[in-house]
């Protein structure tokens, strides 16, 4: 599964062809969650409160980029590096 972004030792992931709805995959030190880009909230698993925090903010501010990246994703295309919450 391709990363497509990390910041703050966050690691944002997405499936080729996932189910919906639209979602990242986060990582941070041993926690998964499944989160919403339209919405920023966690639909599956968990991670500690300030990462979902950041995790939520980052898919908010960057959803058009991530909406595109599902579109690739389900049309199995090579998906984009979007800039971390740390400007990476």
């Amino acid at each position: 599964m391709p990363v497509i972004s990390t910041f703050f030792g966050i690691y944002i992931r997405m499936y080729h062809a996932d189910h919906a709805p639209p979602h990242v995959h986060a990582e941070y030190q041993g926690h998964e969650a499944l989160v919403d880009i339209s919405t920023g909230h966690v639909l599956e698993g968990g991670l500690p409160k300030k990462a979902a925090k950041l995790v939520g903010d980052w898919c908010l501010s960057h959803q058009a980029e991530l909406e595109a990246n599902w579109q690739r994703a389900v049309n199995l295309q090579p998906l984009e590096r979007i800039a971390g919450a740390d400007n990476d």
